[in-house]
């Protein structure tokens, strides 16, 4: 039986690798990517590698086995069909047997259109019949914290949400619940609502940045067309612009405002505060 992560060399796949290396040997966990090279400080802590592509339905041909606990992470190629590429991924998981697929997916109350694919992909895995796991991540403060320099820039927070409030947390957050699904018992046909235990607004997140960098950051509130705009003249390619805008109106509308409690529960631990993912990233 092995533990096994799609999209294992991504940003939220490395943060599970990492953890679940914490918790089970290494050869109980195999990391599938499609770049090798990205993937060789885990072969050399004794990871197993398997080399597929959503892209490539015969590349996931054989690499499942009865029994393992497969945790599928959505992909961010929004061109190519993402909802077809995890079907690639329940087809061969359900030809094997295994024995749990979680996948990421995004909360229950977030109606944006880039929640269609996630919804697409769950009755795809309700259809299959393969024991499941949803885990419906909220939104992470990398979002916003790995995207500083414009905001330093130019001394202001600018989007489209109105007075609406954030319950992010951090990647690592994130993976910390899939990890404590893979490795615990009893989490068959479950969907899990996450989300971090303090929702913010967005002045409240630029107050947080004024105190930490010593800058008076403002929070410029403007209309989805006007962000439009803004991300058109950033290079941001139109379609991928319209999601962004499309959810920062669901925020306004306080549906990214998750409060089951699910993810600090799953993870064993309060979620990561917003102001230390601020403070590391200004570090960085």
């Amino acid at each position: 039986m092995s533990i096994v992560i799609t999209g294992a060399t991504g940003h939220l796949g490395r943060h599970v690798v990492e953890q679940l290396l914490e918790k089970v040997p290494a050869e109980q966990i195999t990391a599938v990517v499609r770049d090798e090279a990205k993937a060789a400080d885990f072969t050399a802590r004794g990871v197993k590698l398997a080399i597929a592509d959503y892209n490539a339905p015969e590349t996931f041909d054989g690499l499942f086995a009865a029994g393992d606990k497969v945790l599928l992470i959505s992909g961010n190629e929004f061109d190519k069909g993402r909802v077809q590429q995890h079907q690639v991924v329940i087809d061969a998981a359900k030809a094997a047997g295994v024995a749990l697929l979680a996948y990421t997916s995004a909360p229950g109350s977030l109606k944006a259109a880039l929640a269609d694919d996630h919804r697409a992909t769950e009755a795809a895995l309700l259809a299959s019949g393969l024991p499941y796991s949803l885990l419906r991540n909220g939104w992470y403060h990398e979002n916003y914290t790995e995207n500083l320099a414009p905001v330093l820039e130019h001394d202001a927070v600018v989007a489209a949400a109105g007075e609406g409030r954030v319950s992010s947390a951090s990647r690592a957050d994130y993976a910390a619940a899939a990890v404590a699904v893979l490795t615990g018992e009893g989490h068959e046909n479950t969907t899990y609502e996450l989300g971090g235990d303090v929702a913010w607004s967005f002045a409240e997140y630029a107050a947080e940045l004024s105190r930490q960098t010593g800058k008076e950051i403002a929070y410029n509130a403007v209309t989805g067309e006007v962000l439009k705009g803004i991300l058109a003249g950033a290079g941001v390619p139109a379609p991928f612009a319209e999601i962004l805008v499309g959810v920062d109106a669901s925020i306004e509308k306080g549906e990214l405002v998750v409060s089951t409690g699910d993810l600090s529960r799953l993870a064993g631990r309060p979620s990561t505060p917003l102001a230390e993912a601020v403070a590391a990233a200004l570090k960085g």
